[in-house]
This record gives C-alpha cells, sequence and structure tokens, in this order.
C-alpha cells in the first residue's frame, strides 16, 4: 500500500513539473512552487475529534493575464470513519476511529485577470477549478467524484490597506454513498501592510450546506504573510471554524519559491 501510495504521489508530481518545464518554453512566464503543512481537529458534531493532516506540493504559471495552479496533496486522517475531509460528516459510516493516509485530491485552476489596475488599485479575476477525486475512497480521504466550481474575485488596495472577495459555485460528482448538494460560497477579507514585506489579515469563508448530516460551513482565518527575498515567500495562518461541518481549530504554514 505504501508503495503504490508512494508511487502515485511521485507520478502527479511529475506531471506538474513537467507541465510548468512545458509552459514557461512556450510563453516565458514566471513559475513558482511551493509546499507547506496544514492541520486542524475537530469533532464535527459527534464525539470524537478527527485531526487531519494535509500536506500539499503547489505548482504555479503565471503570465500577464493569465494563471494556471496545481495542487497534489498528501493528506492523513485520524477519526470516526463518518467523517470525510473538507466536507464532515457525509456518509452513514462506521464511528470506529481509524488512521489512514495517501494521495488526497489533485485540485487544478485556471485564472483570468479581467482587470489589473495599479492606478486604481483594483483586481478582479475569474476562476474554474477542477477536484479530480484522486483520493482513496475506501480510506475515507475523499469523495472519490470529481468536483467543479466557478467563482469570481475582487480585491483593492486601500494606501496601506487591502480589501477582497470571492463569490463561487460548486458542483459535487456524486459516487455510491454519497449525496452531496452542489453550494454557493463566499468570502471576505481585510489586510494591512505592517512593513514593506510583511502582511498580516483576517479573512471570513462560508459555505452552503452539502449534505443532510452537515450544515453550512463557515471559518475564520487570521493570517501573516511575509516576503523573504525576490525569490522566496512564507506564510502562516491560523482558523477557527463553526457548526459541524468545520474544524473548531487548526493552522498551517506555507514556502514558495518563485523562479
Amino acid at each position: 500500500m505504501i508503495e503504490r501510495i508512494a508511487a502515485q504521489f511521485c507520478q502527479f508530481v511529475s506531471i506538474a513539473l513537467l507541465a510548468s518545464i512545458q509552459s514557461v518554453h512556450a510563453d516565458q512566464g514566471r513559475i513558482s512552487i511551493g509546499s507547506g503543512l496544514d492541520f486542524s481537529t475537530g469533532k464535527y458534531g459527534g464525539t470524537t475529534a478527527t485531526d487531519v493532516t494535509y500536506i500539499p506540493l503547489t505548482g504555479k504559471y503565471e503570465t500577464r493575464d493569465w494563471l494556471f495552479k496545481l495542487t497534489v496533496p498528501y493528506i492523513s486522517i485520524t477519526g470516526p470513519g463518518n467523517v470525510v475531509p473538507n466536507i464532515g460528516q457525509a456518509v452513514y459510516a462506521s464511528n470506529a476511529v481509524r488512521t489512514d493516509a495517501g494521495l488526497g485530491d489533485v485540485v487544478d485552476a485556471t485564472s483570468y485577470s479581467l482587470i489589473n489596475s495599479a492606478q486604481s488599485g483594483i483586481a478582479i479575476d475569474i476562476t474554474g477549478k477542477v477536484k479530480f477525486g484522486t483520493a482513496d475512497k475506501s480510506l475515507g480521504l475523499g469523495s472519490g467524484a470529481n468536483d467543479y466550481a466557478a467563482e469570481g474575485s475582487a480585491y483593492k488596495i486601500l494606501g496601506r490597506y487591502s480589501a477582497f472577495g470571492t463569490a463561487g459555485y460548486k458542483v459535487f460528482g456524486q459516487s455510491l454513498g454519497y449525496t452531496l448538494s452542489n453550494a454557493f460560497y463566499g468570502s471576505l477579507g481585510v489586510g494591512y501592510k505592517v512593513a514593506d514585506k510583511t502582511s498580516i489579515g483576517l479573512i471570513y469563508d462560508y459555505r452552503e450546506q452539502t449534505s443532510l448530516l452537515t450544515d453550512p460551513q463557515k471559518l475564520w482565518t487570521a493570517f501573516v504573510n511575509n516576503r523573504i527575498s525576490s525569490k522566496w515567500k512564507g506564510q502562516a495562518y491560523l482558523f477557527t471554524g463553526a457548526g459541524n461541518s468545520s474544524p473548531q481549530i487548526g493552522g498551517g504554514a506555507m514556502l514558495t519559491r518563485v523562479f
């Protein structure tokens, strides 16, 4: 099992890196690769906590108007078998505590910049996302189905302050044992530039109820971003959630190298 998971993980990483290399020869854009660690814990309406460790490898390719992003994650989950990452209680399954790990759901995102004005400080993007059901459904690491989403994002700079928001709609793929409803989602955030290379901020995320076993997802996140150098960027964050589809508390960090 471990050898198969490792082989799958290396295969998806190789595809992501190859796609980035091919793209940069076709159009001299900018490539960045990042990784980090995200940990969360919560009872999701039950009596036993579920701990989720998420380790993504993310590749980005950016041009003036386009951004292509691929995330290949490794995930580990300890908790009741009826809790699915990023959904909550989605299935009527055994409540026995288990620990499983492996390749998570690979996510591909493509964004196009409609407006990016340095003069007005306004940026507006539209994004399409596909979540491939690569996580092992039998281990409870995912639903085993592909999901699709479309969203719009707006960003406004006001001196040292910034305001931003996102609104989108997600279509959940269906697989045996899962009945998930499509959902609207969105976020609102504010940021403050405390130094030339450092900013802090707060974000509120909301997603509609996706299952009869859950309620709307609500998350509050505090973050700090730091531009370490022209080639390196770092981010750290803490978050807390409300309801039985959100973790109670969590946090993480991400380090990105720009080429």
